[in-house]
């Protein structure tokens, strides 16, 4: 399936199709076509290292071709670095990056951005779903002075799909980055989960980046089955600036960069990225619907929220389920994530479970 010029209607029932087979067929396409490109006459075992390959050259091209206009790609090994160097690319020590408060770059990188930025703040924003508005955007925006002794507000950064598995919509993205964009803000998305929110959505890959108004993208790979893969991605080479030796200085100028980038074409060629997000997606909502109301948010992605109670989560790991606890001390919630590759008999097994505590209570 040609993602690209083609009816994404269309591509998006061609891929609900794909995932009611058996989900080894998927994974054993994305390991051979990884393999081939590795082993095949055209992934030479001796070639130009950091980048200068046959297979990484062909990066910018295919990713190109995929957002419908000209991008510059840079491979990276993690999501923290993918984020981290962006923004740091972005944002001046003195700066600061807008985010909602439960953004992966507030909690779950280490400090990461601050670090690479050489100091620049994290400004929260708070929002129903984890996710940003334009007017909450706003007045935190109209709040900050614009004096020599603050910060400088320079890039939102928005996660897509969110912390909570929810998803911004189009005219959702194109309302912040127009406001951003006004108020001098460059517009970061942290794009870990960018396949399940394309595959959500059923838009284009540009429709919910850069014809939104997003300027920099962390395009995600390895929560959906690439082995360590992730990708930043330019859409205004003039943003680019001096990225290339911030990741170089950030030790993730790989010197077999072909090994990152046989994953990264691997994972785009025939849509299998969105065929494998569109899975876990649809395996989530079967879970969401079991779980009833005991959920805690909508689910739009491949994670589930639930509030179970703590006798009831004591149950499922006794049962064999493996989940992260959520939300504060002894609150009873418990996230879920689907993988690209879960198998059907366990989703089944985890509803079938859920429907047995609700209708046992409390």
């Amino acid at each position: 399936m040609n993602s690209v010029g083609g009816d994404w209607l269309v591509a998006r029932d061609h891929v609900h199709a794909l995932f009611e087979h058996d989900v080894s067929a998927a994974v054993t396409l994305f390991q051979n076509r990884i393999s081939n490109s590795v082993i095949s006459r055209e992934f030479p075992s001796e070639a130009f290292g950091y980048g200068d390959d046959p297979l990484s050259e062909q990066l910018d091209a295919r990713f190109s071709t995929l957002f419908e206009r000209p991008v510059r790609v840079f491979p990276v090994t993690t999501g923290t670095a993918a984020n981290a160097l962006a923004l740091a690319t972005l944002v001046p020590p003195y700066g600061a990056v807008l985010t909602h408060s439960e953004g992966h770059i507030v909690r779950d990188e280490c400090g990461a951005p601050e670090f690479m930025s050489g100091g620049a703040r994290l400004m929260l924003i708070e929002g129903i779903g984890a996710k940003v508005t334009a007017a909450a955007l706003g007045g935190v925006l109209d709040a900050n002075p614009t004096s020599v002794h603050t910060v400088q507000p320079r890039a939102l950064s928005i996660t897509q799909a969110t912390e909570l598995g929810t998803v911004y919509r189009p005219d959702e993205l194109a309302a912040l980055c127009t406001l951003a964009h006004s108020r001098g803000l460059a517009v970061h998305m942290d794009g870990a989960r960018f396949a399940n929110a394309v595959a959500s959505l059923g838009c284009s890959p540009a429709e919910a980046t850069w014809r939104a108004g997003v300027d920099v993208l962390s395009f995600g790979a390895t929560k959906n089955g690439a082995m360590a893969a992730e990708a930043v991605v330019f859409f205004k080479p003039e943003l680019i600036a001096d990225f290339e030796f911030r990741r170089k200085r950030a030790a993730h100028l790989i010197s077999k960069m072909r090994y990152i980038s046989a994953q990264l074409l691997a994972y785009i060629e025939d849509d299998l990225w969105l065929t494998l997000a569109a899975r876990a997606n649809h395996l989530a909502a079967r879970i969401g619907a079991a779980a009833g109301g005991a959920l805690l948010h909508p689910v739009e992605a491949n994670e589930i929220f639930v509030r179970i109670g703590e006798a009831s989560a004591a149950r499922l790991r006794e049962a064999g389920f493996e989940f992260y606890d959520w939300g504060a001390a002894r609150s009873g919630e418990a996230r879920f994530v689907v993988s690209w590759n879960q198998a059907e008999e366990d989703v089944e097994a985890l509803c079938t479970a859920l429907r047995a505590l609700a209708a046992r209570g409390p």
